[in-house]
């Protein structure tokens, strides 16, 4: 054996809450979920809902959950559910991802749900105001380009888009 100053005490504690093995159990949680979007949706729900919960702090597994949950939601057609769900995703986007994941999140979520809600004008509507608030009080801009992606959206009549825009205009500058 070695002496007193052979065996330093660094300091160093095992304990049995690793922050790693937590991350596994919230990826692992993750990935379950997401494999039971198909067969049981109220399961992976809750299981979205659980991986938001077991995050200590707003992180990237609890934005990813929230995500799927959005688009969960949206196929169920609990619109109430999935605005709240993505009202609740948006709140991450300040400090708990990058600003690029973000911004790609959140178009891929627009284009999910614009493509096929032409016959949901309200939830269109809410939608992007929900989003533009959200990105302007992150002081993103990237909500230009989501007034620019709206006017593209050729499943809305042409009035349609331009009417959400002016609304969600409206709404911002006051």
């Amino acid at each position: 054996m070695g002496s007193d100053a052979d065996m330093e005490d660094y300091g160093f504690e095992y304990s049995d809450d690793e922050p790693e093995e937590q991350d596994v159990d919230i990826e692992n949680q993750y990935y379950n979920s997401k494999g039971m979007v198909e067969t049981d949706p109220e399961g992976a729900l809750a299981g979205f809902d659980a991986v938001v919960r077991m995050e200590p702090e707003k992180a990237e597994w609890g934005f990813k959950a929230l995500k799927q949950t959005v688009k969960l939601y949206y196929k169920l057609g609990k619109y109430k559910e999935m605005m709240d769900a993505y009202r609740e995703m948006l709140t991450y986007i300040k400090s708990a991802v990058t600003r690029n994941y973000s911004e790609k999140c959140i178009n891929n979520i627009m284009d999910f749900v614009s493509g096929s809600a032409s016959q949901h004008f309200n939830l269109l509507q809410e939608f992007y105001q929900t989003t533009l608030k959200a990105l302007e009080e992150a002081k993103n801009e990237v909500r230009f380009v989501v007034l620019l992606k709206l006017e593209k959206y050729h499943d809305l009549p042409k009035d349609w888009s331009s009417c959400i825009i002016i609304v969600c205009c409206a709404e911002i500058m006051v």
